[in-house]
């Protein structure tokens, strides 16, 4: 004989009357929980969040659009393959994990600005001295302090290494690669630039501060082997520009002095003199075309850029989203508590 097996079936109808029945008992755990999550999340200062996108000139092999165009439809950026440089744009996101990049940005000017605060400092200050923070975070900071070793502080002013940071100032560094991200869109190269603070005015600043760094950073990698060559040139057509005043000089002087003797000797001397001063004049003039097409060339690789979206200064804040958070906890706690209610008639036992 078979054993028949009898399938036991959830009433959803009976579940939703016993949660309903007892719908009193949701108020208190809904209440604390409310209360508590509003003390919770109304603790965290609110942030700001703005965006801006840099476009710089790309520098591509010649030839090959056909190819690059079919490429673009895949999503491959065949310029970007096919550059001179020897850094991809790809790769310049990662400048924000170079601790000499990011340290540069201690030093920007913030002003702020506002009914309750005015702040002109400098943007390492501003984090270091004027954030704002949860109620208990003063109290984890000492509890933490109490575990740091102490720095030993160097007697006088050392110059400033941003490769060998104090604790602080790596804290500080930590910060800000937290707060600003880069982005290299893969088939248009198009950098965006996204900047989170507490402050909108700084949102905007560090945004600025950001693009002309970028700038300048690009600028100085394309042309820097162009401007190698250039300051060659200058110490060439300096060194040859001091030959050909020597050899002017003792050309003049040996005229003055025997303007009237008519020795054969004489005009021999004379005229070597004045072949050595047309053949400093010579290399000098063809090293001075050489400087002028060295500078040509620094211009030449000079990128130029456009600036597709500026950072404004953000309206809204970006979070902390309170009432999603508050939401999503009260969510979370009926339905802790309506499964607890009804385990029995979901045949869970604890």
């Amino acid at each position: 004989m078979g054993e028949t097996k009898q399938q036991e079936v959830i009433n959803l109808s009976e579940i939703a009357s016993k949660i309903k029945s007892q719908r009193k008992k949701f108020i208190l755990p809904l209440a604390i929980t409310f209360v508590l999550s509003c003390i919770y999340i109304f603790s965290f200062p609110r942030f700001y969040n703005t965006e801006s996108k840099l476009a710089p000139e790309s520098e591509s092999a010649s030839g090959g659009s056909m190819l690059g165009s079919i490429a673009s439809s895949f999503g491959f950026d065949l310029g970007e393959m096919q550059s001179s440089d020897a850094i991809n744009p790809l790769l310049y996101p990662d400048l924000m994990d170079d601790n000499a990049f990011v340290c540069s940005l201690f030093d920007i000017k913030i002003e702020v600005n506002t009914e309750d605060r005015h702040i002109s400092t400098t943007y390492y200050d501003y984090l270091n001295k004027h954030q704002k923070s949860t109620w208990w975070a003063p109290a984890i900071s000492w509890f933490k302090n109490l575990f740091k070793k102490k720095e030993v502080e160097s007697s006088g002013k050392a110059a400033f290494d941003p490769y060998h940071l104090s604790l602080r100032q790596n804290d500080i560094l930590m910060i800000i690669q937290g707060n600003v991200k880069l982005s290299v869109d893969k088939k248009t190269g198009v950098i965006t630039i996204n900047v989170t603070d507490q402050e909108p005015s700084v949102c905007k600043a560090l945004s600025d501060s950001l693009i002309v760094k970028l700038q300048d950073y690009i600028t100085r990698y394309r042309t820097n082997k162009a401007r190698i060559d250039m300051a060659y040139y200058e110490q060439l057509v300096d060194s040859a520009r001091r030959d050909y005043e020597e050899a002017y000089k003792r050309h003049a002087r040996f005229s003055d002095a025997n303007m009237n003797m008519q020795l054969t000797s004489y005009q021999n001397k004379r005229d070597a003199l004045e072949n050595e001063m047309q053949l400093k004049y010579s290399t000098y003039s063809a090293l001075s075309a050489q400087l002028q097409a060295a500078r040509s060339k620094v211009q030449e690789r000079t990128p130029a850029f456009t600036l597709l979206k500026g950072a404004a200064v953000p309206v809204k804040p970006a979070g902390p989203k309170r009432m999603i958070f508050v939401g999503t906890m009260l969510f979370l706690v009926f339905v802790a508590r309506a499964f607890w209610m009804v385990r029995k008639e979901l045949h869970f036992t604890f």
